[in-house]
């Protein structure tokens, strides 16, 4: 199920969008400004997040700014203005689409899953899962952002895993293309990194799970 942000500071905007995401069965959570934006997104895990422009405390292109330096959640400009300098603006802040009010709702609907289906074959540089932040660049991991220090094994072992999300992985597989397969090991290698990298992600272990029979794989609930 996709599940989305909208971040609006007008109440009715955000009623009539979480109304119709129920009824096109999507999730939809809601923060009334960029702040609250930021620190939902930082604990959360959402396939896009729609965002509006003009918000007190913290405007739009600035939540997209701050947004980008951790997350590379497809994002979703709403503005009621429609000059050609705020669309180029946001695509140049990395922004993934562009919405002027007043829109349709079903349209919005059409385009979350739109930039959520398109997310999902793109090999990011950095991920985000609730707590658990992976730089794929930088080759770090935090948890709660506390740096968090992995064998280069287990690194390469969790960036495969979350790159074939929600698919089950098996042991000779994972051998295979973490290892490579020059190496000659055998599945209880695959094992006894799996458990040294579930303590090492703490409370977000959970998003490693074992298939009985088969192997493991990542899997974020939502």
């Amino acid at each position: 199920m996709v599940k989305f942000l909208i971040v609006d500071d007008e109440v009715k905007i955000r009623e009539v969008v979480k109304e119709y995401a129920k009824a096109s069965n999507m999730e939809c959570d809601e923060a009334a400004d960029g702040e609250e934006a930021l620190h939902l997104i930082r604990n959360n895990y959402y396939h896009a997040v729609v965002l509006d422009i003009m918000m007190p405390r913290m405007d739009g292109f600035t939540a997209v700014q701050k947004i980008r330096e951790f997350s590379e959640v497809p994002i979703i400009l709403l503005s009621a203005r429609q000059e050609e300098f705020d669309k180029l603006f946001g695509f140049d802040l990395g922004v993934d689409d562009y919405v002027t009010k007043p829109f349709s709702p079903k349209e919005l609907m059409a385009r979350i899953k739109a930039v959520a289906e398109r997310a999902k074959g793109v090999k990011h540089s950095f991920y985000q899962f609730e707590g658990l932040h992976v730089d794929i660049t930088g080759r770090s991991v935090s948890v709660d952002d506390e740096r968090v220090n992995l064998t280069p094994k287990e690194f390469d072992l969790l960036v495969f895993l979350i790159q074939h999300e929600n698919q089950a992985l098996s042991r000779e597989v994972l051998l295979d293309r973490v290892w490579n397969y020059n190496y000659y090991g055998d599945y209880r290698t695959v094992d006894t990194h799996i458990k040294m990298l579930r303590q090492n992600l703490g409370v977000y272990r959970k998003f490693i799970v074992t298939v009985r029979g088969t192997g493991y794989k990542f899997e974020v609930e939502n």
